[in-house]
C-alpha cells in the first residue's frame, strides 16, 4: 500500500503555533528543532495549552540560532538562544527532564503576555520515549505524531462545522492509506525514512481549542469518543518513532514495508 506526504510540521516552541515545512532532514528526535524550546512555571512544571489557551496564538518561528515569537498585539519576542543559562530539572507531565534557561528578558515577555510568572527554557540532556526506544525533546511522550488526511476527512463527515488539521498538531500527515490507515501500520517509509509507529495518540482539551482565535469548544472530542474510545482514552492518529534517518519532502512517497 503506498500513498503521499502532505504536509511536514514542526513546533519550536511546545503548545504554539507549528511551523510548515517543505522538507526537512528527519532527525532521531523527530523533525529539526521540533519542541527544543518549552515555557515553565516557577516550579518547573511544564505550561501549555492545556492550561493557557492564547499559546495557540502564538507563532514560533526558529533557525537554530534565533527564536522569533509573535503575537497579537505586542512586539515580537526576538531572542537568541542560549546554551549557557541555569541548567533547571523541569517535568512533561510528571517526568523528569532538564532545560536550559533562557534568561530574565525572554521570561518577562512571556510572563506580561499571559499575566502569569513563566520562564523560557531549551531542551538540553537525553529523554526516552515512553515506548519502543526512541529519543525527544519536549513532546509529550513522542518525537512524531502521523495522522492520515482521509481521517480527518471521514471525522469532518461527522461534525457540523469541519476543522482543520492544525487541531491535532501532527507532524507529518499522509494520504493514501484511507481513513484511519495508520493504525494498520507498523513499518513506513516516508520518503528516505523509516518510521515505526509505535502507540496511537490519545487526545487531550488542545484539540478543542481553535490555533486562529484560541476558543474553546466541545468538538472534536465529542464526537470522537463515540468511535474512537478505545486503550483508556479517546484516540485520533498514530505516535511514531525514527527507525532510519533521511530526507523528507512534501509529495514525496510512502510505503507500508510492515503492517500491524
Amino acid at each position: 500500500m503506498k500513498g503521499t506526504v502532505t504536509e511536514l510540521n514542526a513546533y519550536p516552541l511546545k503548545s504554539g503555533g507549528g511551523t510548515t515545512l517543505r522538507s526537512a532532514e528527519l532527525t532521531a528526535r523527530g523533525l529539526p528543532f521540533d519542541r527544543e524550546f518549552m515555557l515553565i512555571t516557577p516550579k518547573g512544571r511544564l505550561l501549555s495549552q492545556r492550561e493557557l489557551a492564547q499559546m495557540a496564538l502564538l507563532r514560533p518561528s526558529y533557525d537554530g540560532e534565533v527564536l522569533t515569537v509573535d503575537a497579537p498585539e505586542t512586539s515580537p519576542l526576538v531572542h537568541k538562544a542560549m546554551d549557557d543559562g541555569e541548567v533547571l530539572d523541569v517535568t512533561v507531565h510528571r517526568k523528569e527532564c532538564q532545560g536550559i534557561d533562557q534568561g530574565d528578558e525572554a521570561a518577562a515577555w512571556f510572563s506580561d503576555l499571559f499575566g502569569t510568572d513563566c520562564r523560557l527554557v531549551r531542551f538540553t540532556g537525553h529523554r526516552p520515549t515512553s515506548r519502543g526506544g526512541g529519543e525527544l525533546m519536549f513532546a509529550d511522550g513522542y518525537p512524531l505524531l502521523v495522522i492520515s488526511a482521509e481521517s480527518l476527512a471521514d471525522l469532518n463527515t461527522r461534525l457540523d462545522e469541519p476543522l482543520p488539521m492544525n487541531r491535532f498538531r501532527p507532524s507529518i500527515v499522509i494520504e493514501g492509506l484511507g481513513p484511519y490507515g495508520e493504525d494498520d501500520v507498523r513499518l513506513l517509509r516516508v520518503g528516505g525514512a523509516v518510521i515505526e509507529m509505535v502507540k496511537s495518540c490519545a487526545r487531550c482539551v488542545i484539540t478543542t481549542t481553535d490555533q486562529e482565535t484560541a476558543e474553546r469548544g466541545r468538538e472534536p472530542l465529542r464526537t470522537l469518543a463515540g468511535y474512537r474510545n478505545r486503550d483508556g482514552g479517546v484516540q485520533f492518529g498514530y505516535n511514531a518513532v525514527p527507525r532510519v534517518l533521511g530526507a523528507l519532502t512534501v509529495g514525496d512517497p510512502i510505503e507500508v514495508l510492515e503492517p500491524r
